[in-house]
Order: structure tokens, then sequence, then C-alpha cells
């Protein structure tokens, strides 16, 4: 019995919860003077949800202290109660089973065992109630010692940031160096840190410089650290700072930092590479053709060993040739050389001078810092320097003169630009010319004329490059003015067709090109010709104009022609725009029929029906002959024709322009309006039929006269029947219009009826299923309609009507009287044969003897009678 209540206890205590009381791990070391936080929590516990810690501590063999508690006020120690009431001791809680013990500022008497208990709430006694850990509290002795760096240092120059951290050694404790710089109204930024167990931590800032080689580390003999900071810019001024700090390695592979020293190091002022750069070029040359020029640039700055220069020399402000921070020429030529001569001293060397090497040198220099990456710090240009260069220019003369002038306007025009006695021109020179343009003086109000001004044409360059002037860039793009070069000295202008405005003084420029020192040409003598008038009479152009009728149109629906024949005087291959006109009469208004411009695009006029365009046609017969035809004529047709020239002249590549206009004579339509005769005819091809027969009969139209077209001609037609003969009019039976809408009147006969059209003129009457109640006289009639040739518009005719027809149905009497006498005698020959067999039914079954007579034993028979 006591063995099962033991096992019963220890199943119990298995299933609840055990209390679970833990501190921060230990053994702790921490620093004199430096605040020390001691985290206590419990778990798995019974009772209320806040609990309650009470903290003790002991020291060697003596007995435990009383700290403080969350639950007593007055059980702090009477050595400690000053330092709980001051602050120095404290615990905090930061949640309901979580405390911490506080102490503001160690000292090496709290070096102790703590001890964190907490009291039972639990209904069964399980687990821990307390935890302990051992407090080891040393001296402060980390030191940092800085060495205070160059407080000027020149842009693009090396800053060493030498700092030494110590401290007695004592205990494991590792050191940690970090460089921090401070900027104004920036924050403290760290630049690297030496970490305790060696590792090199960047800023975020410095990471890519570090790996570039702008920040290095320089570790001493004596154990100082040191960082170099290479390539130093503005950015990098400002108050360095060298922070010291000491760290455990705890429990769980964690460093602790138990104490840190922070030391400004000294300022730092950074110059600027552009405050001490200077460059210089020399000196004033004047040089004949072929000599050897020689120009010195000399650079200075307060950084010059650590600066990286590039150096460009450059004539009338364009590179001629620059020799980069790596030593690499680029622009040079066999010819141009640059090179480094000594510090900040580089010469230009330009062998065999022409006369495009003279004008303005300066030397451009750009300081390039490199810190890791590089950078422009600075960029300064010299002095300008002139280079002359004595040479001898070309020598020619220029004539120009008039190899074709216009007579009238439209002449071609031809002048000749020579040049002639050609001296000192070197080889490989080339000439050029230039087209030039001055007009006369004219009538007020005319722009061009009015201005003296002088207009360039266009203009050969020495590759024979074509530069066209503003007014005159269409007039050379479409070919109408022609810049050639005919021989190496002779240089001409061409106009195809001149116009009135090229009237005026022309001048030639030639300019003799030399090759230059770039590989082109450059400019080395221009002489201009003295100006040559162009000018004629002008002739006013005058234009003639005929129309003559071809066909002449007798009546509607007829063709019309006419064909206009024109003659001009003074003018150069004009073209021509043709207005086909009319009027009613002498008085009326005029009308546009159809026109034709002079690049042949026709156009109907606005009175024109768009119905009528495809029976009008204008067309250029001959290099001055126009045909008008007008098909289908009709009587709003009728009245005067003409044509309304007007003749246009065009310049390769420009639009037309007017010259002259002219009208024809007026040519007549006059004819009277005769319209065509029509008639009408019945035909039937039975005219007695019998019942349920069909009967069809045909109503035939003809035409005589002008007969129109098929599609020109329509019918309306309307069948009648009359019930005696010489009735009247009759009813209306069917009818079908002149669109071929069939309509049929109600009937109340069982035939039917039904209309075709056979042909154009031809239609026809089927009754169906005829009856005696359909006897009677049929007619048709019949309305034409029919396009009227002379008017445009569909017109009927005069209703026609045709002759009558008599139709008979007879009565069939054998047909009436066959089907009741086959009936009759059918039903007569079936009763009787049923009679007949009744009887012989009834006399066999109802009048039969059924009674038996039994013959006599006897061997005799007897006789009898029958």
């Amino acid at each position: 019995m006591e063995n099962l209540s033991l096992l019963l206890l220890f199943l119990s205590m298995g299933v609840s919860h055990a209390r679970v009381v833990s501190l921060s791990p230990g053994p702790l070391l921490r620093v004199e003077g430096q605040p020390v936080s001691l985290r206590c929590d419990v778990t798995d516990y019974e009772g209320p949800r806040e609990q309650d810690f009470d903290w003790t501590m002991q020291q060697g063999g003596a007995g435990p202290i009383h700290v403080i508690s969350t639950f007593e006020p007055k059980y702090s120690d009477v050595s400690l109660s000053d330092r709980v009431a001051s602050g120095d001791l404290s615990v905090v809680r930061l949640g309901d089973s979580v405390v911490e013990l506080r102490i503001r500022e160690v000292r090496s008497s709290d070096s102790a065992t703590y001890l964190c208990s907490t009291p039972s709430t639990d209904s069964v006694f399980s687990g821990n109630y307390d935890a302990r850990v051992t407090l080891k509290v040393i001296a402060n002795t980390l030191k940092v010692a800085p060495e205070a760096p160059e407080p000027v240092v020149p842009e693009g120059g090396d800053v060493t940031l030498s700092c030494n951290v110590t401290r007695h050694f004592t205990d494991p404790t590792y050191l940690s160096v970090t460089w921090s710089l401070r900027r104004p109204g920036i924050p403290l930024v760290d630049i690297l840190t030496v970490g305790p167990d060696g590792d090199v931590v960047t800023g975020s800032g410095s990471a890519q410089r570090y790996a570039d080689g702008g920040l290095r580390l320089a570790i001493r003999r004596d154990g100082a650290f040191g960082l170099v900071v290479a390539g130093v810019t503005q950015a990098d001024a400002g108050m360095y700072v060298c922070t010291g700090r000491e760290w455990i390695h705890e429990e769980g592979g964690q460093w602790k930092n138990i104490v840190e020293k922070t030391v400004e190091m000294g300022a730092v002022a950074v110059t600027p590479t552009a405050r001490s750069l200077s460059v210089m070029a020399k000196s004033n040359t004047t040089l004949n053709m072929d000599d050897t020029l020689t120009l010195t640039c000399l650079v200075s700055a307060g950084n010059l060993a650590s600066l990286a220069l590039e150096v460009t020399w450059l004539v009338d402000g364009r590179t001629a040739v620059s020799l980069g921070r790596d030593g690499v020429v680029s622009n040079g030529s066999p010819s141009v050389g640059l090179e480094r001569t000594g510090p900040g001293e580089f010469r230009l060397v330009v062998w065999g001078v022409r006369g495009s090497d003279k004008g303005m040198y300066s030397c451009r220099v750009r300081a390039w810092v490199g810190g890791g990456r590089w950078y422009q710090a600075a960029e300064k240009t010299s002095n300008p320097v002139q280079v002359l260069v004595t040479q001898i220019k070309p020598n020619f003369a220029v004539t120009l003169t008039p190899s074709s002038t216009p007579q009238v306007t439209g002449d071609p025009t031809e002048l000749a630009c020579h040049v002639t006695n050609i001296t000192h021109f070197l080889a490989g020179g080339r000439l050029g010319v230039a087209w030039e343009y001055t007009p006369l003086p004219g009538p007020p109000g005319d722009r061009l004329t009015t201005t003296q001004t002088t207009l360039p044409i266009g203009s050969l360059d020495a590759h024979g490059n074509l530069k066209s002037g503003t007014l005159y860039r269409d007039r050379l793009e479409s070919g109408a003015i022609l810049l050639t070069r005919v021989e190496p000295d002779t240089f001409k202008l061409r106009f195809l067709r001149t116009q009135e405005v090229d009237m005026g003084a022309y001048a030639c420029s030639v300019t003799a090109w030399t090759p230059s020192r770039q590989g082109g040409m450059e400019e080395a003598a221009e002489f201009l010709t003295p100006p040559l008038t162009v000018r004629w009479e002008p002739k006013r152009p005058s234009l003639t104009a005929v129309a003559q009728r071809v066909r002449e149109a007798v009546a509607g629906g007829a063709t019309f022609e006419m064909s206009c024949t024109i003659s001009h005087v003074h003018l150069q291959d004009p073209g021509y725009s043709v207005l086909v006109q009319t009027q009613e009469s002498v008085d009326s208004a005029t009308r546009t029929v159809i026109s034709l411009s002079p690049d042949s695009v026709l156009q109907h006029g606005g009175v024109t029906d768009p119905n009528r365009r495809d029976s009008l046609v204008l067309t250029k017969t001959g290099p001055a002959e126009f045909r008008f035809r007008l098909a289908g004529v009709q009587q709003a047709d009728r009245g005067f024709y003409w044509c309304d020239i007007t003749a246009w002249t065009k310049q390769p590549g420009q639009a037309w322009t007017k010259a002259v206009s002219a009208k024809s004579n007026k040519v007549q339509i006059n004819f009277q309006e005769t319209g065509p005769s029509f008639a009408v005819a019945i035909r039937s091809d039975t005219t007695t039929l019998y019942p349920w027969e069909t009967a069809k009969m045909v109503c035939a139209l003809s035409v005589s006269g002008a007969s129109p077209k098929s599609d020109d001609l329509s019918y309306e037609v309307r069948w009648y029947l009359t019930r005696l003969r010489g009735g009247n009019k009759g009813t209306l039976l069917a009818s079908v219009d002149r669109f071929g809408l069939v309509k049929k009147e109600a009937r109340n006969a069982s035939s039917d009826v039904s209309l075709e059209r056979t042909d154009t003129h031809t239609y026809a009457l089927n009754i169906h299923a005829t009856q005696d109640s359909d006897s009677g006289e049929y007619h048709c009639q019949a309305t034409p309609w029919y396009l009227s040739a002379s008017t445009g518009a569909w017109t009927h005719g005069a209703e026609l009507t045709s002759t009558r027809v008599f139709l008979t149905v007879r009565f069939p009497m054998w047909d009436s009287l066959k089907l009741p006498l086959l009936y009759g005698s059918v039903a007569s020959v079936s009763v009787g044969l049923f009679s007949l067999l009744l009887g012989f039914i009834c006399a066999h079954c109802c009048c039969r003897n059924t009674t038996h007579t039994p013959r006599t034993r006897n061997k005799l028979i007897d006789l009898e009678m029958d």
C-alpha cells in the first residue's frame, strides 16, 4: 500500500508543471564604472501571473546580503540602502515574470555571486525557485592615445591616422579600434573598424574605397593601429575621431563590449587642387613654311607628385593633340608630337609647319586624383600663345563671260567663270567657286528687285560639294539651275529657263584651297569678278483658242463632240488648263461643265449630274488640241459651249505659274424632241376549253420611232374580264407595274391567275383550273415608261388598250353523268349478289330435316320410291 502511494506521487509530479528560474549565463566579467544588468525570469509556475523576485549577493564565505526585492520595500541590506535610494541599484520589471537588476556604475566591491529567488505560489513544490550567477568587476585600464594628423593636406595627398589602444592584461579581454569622421552638420560617420577578432569592417560609405585601395591599414611594431587615407578629397576634410573598445568572449560565442573610450585625433583641412594649380604656355613664335614649331606647357601645383595630368594643346579652341594621364598620345600625327620632358613640363612639336598651323595656341590641363578611383579635381587653360606662319598666297585672275544670253523669257542662260594666270599654287591645291546675284532696281513694292542686297545662288567647295543659297535651293535641287565645273579652271552657271526675276547682275568668286595639317583643305586666296548684267526686253505672251463642232447632236440621246485648238506667241513649252463652259442663252449665267489641269487632272463642274459623269469626256488629243464629248444629250444640255484656256509655265521642281488666258468661240447645241410611239395587241392559244384546263393569253407591245434602249424602257400592264359581250371595262384580274411588282385581285372562284413577262415587250396571263365563271371577254391595258434622251427623266406614254378575246368554258354532259351511272350500277350488282348469298345460307341452314329413321334388321331392304 505504501509503495502504491509513492508511485502515485511520482506520477503526479511527472504530469504537473515544474517551476524554472533562470539568470544570464555566467560567470560575468565587467569593468568598474560601467552599467551592469542581470536578467531573471521564471516559467512554468502556478498561481498569480505577476511573480515577485528577491535578489541577494554572497561574497566569499560570508552570509548572503539582501540586495533588493519586488515584494518587500525594506528588503535591502543597510549597507546597500543608500545605493538603492539613489537609484544606483534598482530592479526593473520587464514583464509579469521577468525582472532585471541594474547597477548604474558597478564597483569592484560588487564582485559576488548573485542569487535570484521567487516565493512559491505553486500548489505542489516542484522545480527550482532560485538561480545564481557570478559577477567579477575589474579595473578600467583602457587607454586610447592618438597621434594628431597633418592639419592641412593637399587634395590628392595621403592622411595617416595613428591610434594606440592599450589595457592591463589581467583577464582574457580583447581590443578593437574604430576611426570616424565628424563634419559640420553631419553626425559621426565610421570609416573603418578593426574588430576584437582581427576582422576589418568598413563604414557604409567606405566599402568601395577600401576595396580600391583608398584605405590601408598600417599596424606598427609598438602595437599602434594606423589608417592611411589615400587621395583625399574635399569630402575627407573634418575632425577625425578614434574609438577604442574592450571586449570579452562570453558563453555562447557572443562578443560583449564591456568598455569603450572615444578621443578626437585632430582636424584635417584639404587644400583644393584648383587653388594651387598653375598652367603657363610659352612663347609667341613667327615661323616660315616647313619650319619646326616648339611650344612648352609648364604645370605647377602644391601636390604635383600626387596628381595625374591630362594635357591638351588647343589651336583656336580646337583640339590639336592630347596626352592622357596614362601617357598615351591621342589626335596626334607623324608631323605633330607631344611629350613630357620633366615634372610638370610638356612640349609640343610640329614638324614642317603649314599655313593652317597658324593661330592661337593654348594648353589645357586636367588634374586627376586617384584615391582608389580617379576623379577630375581641377581644370585650367593657359594663356594663349600666337603662332604666325609666313606664306606666299596663290595669285590668279578671274573673268566672267556669257556663253548664252536669253532673248525672251524662258530662254536658257549660261555664264562661264574662267581662272587664268595661276601662280604660287601648291601641289594638291584645288579651286572652288561661289555665284552671286544682285537684282536690278525695280518699281516700288517689289520686295526682290527693290533690294540691292547681294544674294548667294550657290557654291562648289574644294571637294566639289554643292551648297545652295536659300532663295535658289528648290531650283538647284530640281535641276532648273546647274552649277558645274567643266574644266579645272572653268566653272559654269546655267539657267534652263530664265525668268523675268532672273534679270540682274551676276558675279563669281573663285577660292584657292590648299591641304591643311588636319588632312582637310584650307582657304588660301579668293578673287571676285566684276558683275555681269543679264537683261532682255520682256515680250508679253499671247494666246488664241478656236472651237469647232466635230459631231452634232440632232436629237435627244445623240452624242455631241467639240474640239478646241490653241496657238500661242512668246511662250516656251507651256502647259494648258481647259475649262469647258456653257450657258443656255447669251444673257444666262455661265456654268463650268468639266475641266482639265496642266497636270491632266480631270474635274467635273459643280452643276454636273453625278449620274451623267460617265457621259462627259475631255481629253488632250495633241500638243495644242483638246476634245470634249457629251454622250446622250438631253433638253437641259441645249445651249452654247466654249473652251476657257489658260497657259502655264513651269520651272523644273517648281509649281505652275500662270502666263495668259483666252476664250474660244461658242458652239451651240440645239435639237427638237421626238419621242417613240407604242402599240399593243392580244392573242390567245385557244378560245374554247373545258373546266380545269389552263388558258393562256399574251399581251404584245411594240415600239417605233426613236426606240430607247431596253434598260430605258418599261411597262405597266393590267388585265380585265367582262362577263358579257360588248360590256363595260370589266373587272380587274391582275396587274404588274413598271418595277415588276405583280398584284392580283381577290377571286370567289376556285380558279387562279398568274402573270409572266416573257421578253421586253410581251406579257402573258395564265388562268389555272378554269371554271364556267371564267368565261367572258378578256383584254389588256398598257402604259409605257421610257427614259427620255432629251430630259434624262422617266416619262410615261399614252395608255394603250388591246382588242378583246372571248373565252368559252363548255359544260361536259357525259363527264357529268358517267360517274353517277357507274356508281349506281356497281351498287345494284353488289346488292343482288348479297341477296342471293343470303338466301342460300338461310335455305341450307334453317330448312334442313334433322329426324333420323332407323333401318330394319332383316336382310331385305325396303323399296322406296323417290
